[in-house]
């Protein structure tokens, strides 16, 4: 299980890497017009729907970038077009399917008269999921042949067509599933709404920890909105609440958002491989400034979420925590957009925000905690965090001494032939930083002639599968490999 979460994960490293650029878009574009969204500065605009039209569309772009990295051809190659349509087709038939105006229809009922579950099915776990079963999908059936009568469908054509079938089944489950689990959260949310800085805490964990669900949208609807009369949101910006007591469902939010999740993203930077460090880095950096600024953390989160679930709990855990001690001193401050820099300006001046300078110093506490603790936790368990692969620096050295493209081309010819050709080699992948072979007989693999290329090592992981550790540029060289496979 934990194998497969790792994959998935670096699958969704490819669309989480546009993240942050648009996250710091929309963060610019805010701080421009952060009154009017764009509506008094056309600079402004055109920074937020730029960021936006990336930021609002998380969950497609999981639906296609998933498939990219989890589908395999027959011969173990990855796909690459066939599985990220069938992704995009996987999500279109599922949110068109269980859309507000569509369940209406098959009710025979108004649209507002609709179960709110079904207004928030255009989420970053329906995004995944699509992904995940074009994946399976594309796996079970991009080989198969049809009857001459039906041979154009055969094949890769095959996989949309399928995937559509199997998402109008999965629609049929969520259509049952999707609005009991969804109104089982709102009415949690209102049972422990009455809990005082522990709801609030509660309600800070489960908020994070739904994240991969898209259910935190359920929760979230009890807290900040008027489905149980709270209305935190609203009344904190309008000023007819408690002070010291509104607010105390968004106060928490800042430490985590400005402080927390940036300290994490330096942790990951430290313990990244030395070879990495330049990669996470770029990513990190853009992240954690779109975190701390706009309170968009997304691009942080999704980054170790997968590949490192346990430190994901451990990341809901602090956040619970920062809320419930907010709200225990009555710390408040509140957001429109989202727990960053700029709303934190500017509700630092309304009549119920409470203390708020305390916030930052709670912050601090707070980056100092998640840095230490993730440094720790990664070191200590070899966590397979972003830049944690193994990667050598003669791979590194050999790549940038060779100049042209035929230097990939070279080095795949003579590490095909270690491995023994067409005639051993079964199948072969590759991750971020390591080719992933399985072949017929491991006696007939040459490991002496696979490190003359220049590689920094190989690795026996089983009776039948190699690994040859090649750096960052793996890709290349895995693609010149299957050129030459027949």
């Amino acid at each position: 299980m934990m194998k497969y979460l790792q994959r998935l994960g670096r699958s969704l490293m490819l669309p989480v890497a546009v993240l942050p650029a648009a996250a710091v878009l929309m963060g610019l574009g805010y701080w421009m017009d952060s009154d009017g969204w764009g509506a008094n500065n056309l600079l402004a605009a055109f920074l937020i729907k730029s960021g936006a039209a990336i930021i609002d569309n998380i969950p497609i772009l999981f639906a296609v970038g998933i498939p990219i990295g989890m589908a395999r051809n027959k011969d173990g190659s990855s796909s690459h077009g066939a599985s990220a349509l069938s992704g995009l087709v996987a999500y279109l038939v599922v949110t068109t399917l269980l859309s507000t105006e569509t369940v209406a229809l098959f009710q025979d009922i108004d649209p507002e008269n609709v179960n709110a579950a079904f207004s928030q099915i255009n989420n970053a776990f329906i995004g995944i999921l699509s992904g995940i079963i074009a994946s399976h999908t594309y796996n079970r059936f991009h080989h198969i042949q049809l009857t001459d009568a039906l041979a154009f469908f055969s094949g890769k054509r095959l996989v949309p067509i399928m995937t559509s079938v199997m998402m109008l089944i999965t629609s049929g489950i969520l259509y049952f599933v999707w609005p009991f689990v969804y109104t089982a959260l709102v009415n949690f949310g209102e049972s422990i709404s009455g809990l005082g800085a522990l709801g609030a805490g509660l309600y800070g964990f489960f908020n994070r920890l739904l994240i991969p669900t898209g259910l935190h949208h359920a929760l979230n609807s009890v807290f900040w909105f008027d489905v149980a009369g709270i209305s935190d949101i609203n009344k904190f910006w309008s000023g007819e609440g408690i002070k010291g007591v509104t607010g105390m469902y968004q106060a928490g939010f800042f430490p985590i958002m400005m402080f927390g999740l940036p300290a994490a993203a330096l942790a990951m930077y430290h313990t990244a491989k030395t070879k990495r460090k330049k990669q996470v880095a770029s990513l990190m950096l853009a992240a954690g400034f779109a975190a701390f600024f706009t309170g968009v953390t997304e691009p942080i989160e999704f980054s170790f979420m997968f590949l490192a679930p346990a430190l994901y709990v451990v990341h809901a855990i602090l956040t619970g925590l920062s809320l419930a001690i907010a709200a225990l001193f009555q710390w408040t401050a509140g957001f429109t957009f989202s727990a960053g820099f700029v709303d934190f300006v500017l509700s630092y001046p309304l009549p119920l925000a409470n203390k708020p300078y305390m916030l930052l110093v709670q912050g601090l506490v707070f980056a100092a905690i998640y840095y230490f603790l993730f440094r720790f936790l990664i070191t200590k368990f070899d966590l397979n965090t972003p830049g944690r692969e193994d990667v050598a620096p003669q791979g590194e050295a050999h790549d940038e001494a060779e100049a042209g493209d035929n230097r990939f081309k070279n080095m795949a010819t003579q590490i095909y032939e270690g491995l023994g050709g067409d005639k051993n080699v079964i199948s072969v992948d590759y991750c971020t930083t390591r080719l992933r072979v399985e072949v017929n007989d491991m006696n007939q693999v040459d490991e002496a002639k696979i490190k003359a290329t220049g590689v920094p090592g190989t690795h026996i992981v089983g009776k039948n599968s190699i690994q040859v550790i090649v750096g960052t540029n793996v890709q290349f060289v895995a693609d010149e490999v299957n050129k030459l496979r027949k």
